[in-house]
């Protein structure tokens, strides 16, 4: 006959090895487990690739002088533009003490500055629009239908990129001016529209897209605009984003196209009129909060489609 000896078992509490007898982990065994989870991403990296403690420290001092290097430009642009209006002494103008709003309350009471700014979000945010609309019309269509001349149209539309912008500038505003549209929003805009950068960013994306989504869509009895409505356009938000943040960019610092069409004071953008600024003997802490309140909207814009941009800017690499 055999004999069993029961199993002592000891109340629920912390043993000698830092574990629980209900297993449940302590802190001490969660910092291990971070500890061995570092370990094991560490040992998936070849050991001739590791940096050295001596590397990481180099990285960082490299990056942090980068960083220090990128960010003082809009460091010294707010605070001069909060500094009274004096004379500009480096460094002492640098110190944020003592400041004041004397500058921005210039700008924004003067008559033509909150005109200048209407007209840059008409130009921007119009054409934002106008472009990803066409740009995604056009790249679904290269991308997925059908047509005699599609490979010849699409490379003959995208040889655009190579021609100069100013080589192109003369005609264009000889046309917009025989038409009318010289110190008008619609000659302002219109011919920004055609981007052919855009249209094949939304082509290469497209094309990546399964047919199977297509063929399905119309099994279900839906015609093209349905398909580009319902499945196109919500598969196309992160290429949307990056698109929409880097034609923003385009648009609100386009200084040469706004200087050329919106000749009269009151078609000015910010760009344009900002410049026109300093030869007219203005303050400089004036100028630079007009260029503050230039800037504000485009690391808005940037931080609303922060996340999407990231995508795009991924997805886009991977499938170009």
């Amino acid at each position: 006959m055999t004999t069993t000896t029961p199993v002592e078992t000891s109340p629920a509490g912390p043993r000698k090895d830092g574990a629980r007898n209900d297993g449940a982990p302590t802190p001490p065994d969660r910092r291990t487990a971070r500890r061995l989870r570092r370990e094991a991403e560490r040992d998936t990296v070849p050991h001739a690739m590791r940096a050295s403690r001596g590397g990481r420290i180099a990285r960082a001092l490299l990056l942090t002088v980068a960083a220090v290097v990128t960010v003082f430009p809009f460091y010294a642009m707010v605070v001069l533009s909060l500094k009274p209006s004096a004379a500009v002494e480096f460094p002492g103008s640098l110190v944020p003490w003592p400041l004041t709003g004397d500058a921005y309350d210039s700008v924004m009471n003067a008559q033509d500055v909150p005109r200048w700014l209407f007209n840059t979000l008409m130009y921007s945010v119009i054409s934002v629009v106008g472009v990803l609309l066409l740009a995604s019309l056009a790249g679904y269509a290269f991308a997925k239908k059908r047509f005699p001349g599609r490979e010849t149209m699409f490379w003959s539309f995208l040889s655009m990129v190579m021609v100069p912008y100013h080589v192109t500038m003369i005609p264009t505003f000889a046309m917009i001016a025989k038409m009318g549209g010289v110190d008008t929003y619609w000659g302002l805009i219109v011919p920004t529209l055609a981007n052919a950068q855009a249209v094949f960013l939304m082509r290469q994306f497209i094309q990546g897209l399964p047919d199977e989504l297509f063929e399905a869509a119309r099994l279900d009895g839906c015609n093209e605009w349905q398909i580009f409505r319902r499945v196109v356009l919500p598969l196309l938000k992160p290429i949307l984003a990056t698109l929409g943040v880097f034609v923003f960019l385009w648009h609100w610092n386009d200084f040469l196209w706004p200087l050329v069409v919106g000749q009269s004071t009151d078609m000015r953008t910010l760009t344009v009129g900002i410049a026109s600024l300093q030869q007219q003997n203005v303050p400089l802490n004036v100028v630079l909060s007009g260029s503050v309140i230039a800037f504000v909207p485009i690391f808005a814009a940037y931080l609303v489609g922060q996340r999407y941009f990231t995508e795009g800017v991924t997805a886009s690499g991977i499938k170009g």
